[in-house]
């Protein structure tokens, strides 16, 4: 899976996109928002971010942050659908100095394991992507683009193709992928307790905080419903040290959703781009998916 992904992480720097060179790019640029999940500000002094434990050192790994980690990834994977909505906010530096914020919404909807509908009215271009098992759709309303492509089987394969093939990204990513704690746990190097809060979500929230691919990031998760509530992130080697932030709410598990809700009637009559990066080379770290070839425009 994409590395640096956490609960929704933001790409790390350098990965951004540049700004949209074309109305041709509108659709994909749009679509690939830089900005994330979680990070930062305790209860109590963590490490310093820039210290790394040491391979197979769990000594900085607190079994209770772990619990709670593992909880909520459970209670994810176990869903079969399920909606939700997401307000990220991102800094990023203006000419003055200081950090600027800018915010998006998405709602979500998807069905395990081939549907997934990501509906973004803004701020920024409004765009929407639609993925119904075998095809995978971004759509910006305004412009009246469309880019089309086969798809892989799954919601995880399809996240990674459309990341690699389009630089189309959602920095919600982790609370949709089939098991959420399995990537955190590849790069943990830091995982501790905070507290409780009665303010975040409107609920109780267990709060932990954890360091993982070169993040810093504080969550917090419900403490009955185990459902991430917000997140916020700080990149270990950004020197700004600016934040990223998403907040989760409108949760809804298990509920039925038609096979309709998964595409588009406007979409499919919109005027047609490539599916393609939105920059002339692809990351340097563009490797296929299973089955190793790009996806096929149609």
């Amino acid at each position: 899976m994409m590395a640096g992904r956490a609960f929704g992480l933001p790409r790390p720097p350098g990965t951004a996109l540049t700004p949209r060179k074309s109305r041709r790019w509108a659709l994909l640029v749009a679509l690939s928002v830089l900005l994330g999940a979680a990070g930062a500000g305790a209860q109590q002094a963590p490490p310093p971010a820039t210290e790394k434990a040491a391979p197979g050192d769990t000594s900085a790994l607190e079994p209770k942050a772990l619990d709670v980690l593992k909880a909520s990834s459970a209670r994810l994977a176990a869903a079969r659908s399920m909606s939700f909505t997401a307000v990220v906010s991102y800094e990023s530096p203006s000419r003055p100095g200081p950090a600027l914020v800018y915010t998006t919404r998405s709602d979500v909807t998807l069905r395990r394991p081939d549907k997934l509908r990501v509906i973004t009215p803004g701020d920024g271009p409004a765009s929407e992507f639609y993925y119904d098992g075998k095809t995978m759709v971004a759509f910006m309303p305004a412009e009246n683009l469309v880019a089309i492509a086969e798809a892989p089987p799954t919601i995880d394969a399809t996240l990674e193709a459309a990341y690699h093939y389009a630089a189309i990204y959602f920095p919600f990513t982790d609370v949709m992928v089939a098991d959420p704690y399995e990537d955190i746990a590849k790069g943990l190097e830091l995982a501790f307790y905070i507290g409780q809060s009665r303010v975040v979500g409107g609920t109780k929230t267990d709060m932990v905080a954890y360091a993982s691919h070169g993040v810093f990031v504080q969550l917090w998760i419900g403490a009955e419903d185990k459902l991430p509530r917000m997140a916020r992130a700080v990149f270990r080697n950004d020197p700004l040290r600016l934040r990223h932030q998403v907040e989760f709410s409108s949760w809804k598990l298990g509920r039925a959703v038609p096979a309709g809700a998964f595409a588009s009637a406007s979409a499919a009559r919109a005027k047609r781009i490539p599916f393609a990066h939105p920059d002339p080379k692809p990351p340097s770290d563009a490797t296929p998916p299973a089955g190793g070839e790009p996806p096929k425009t149609r």
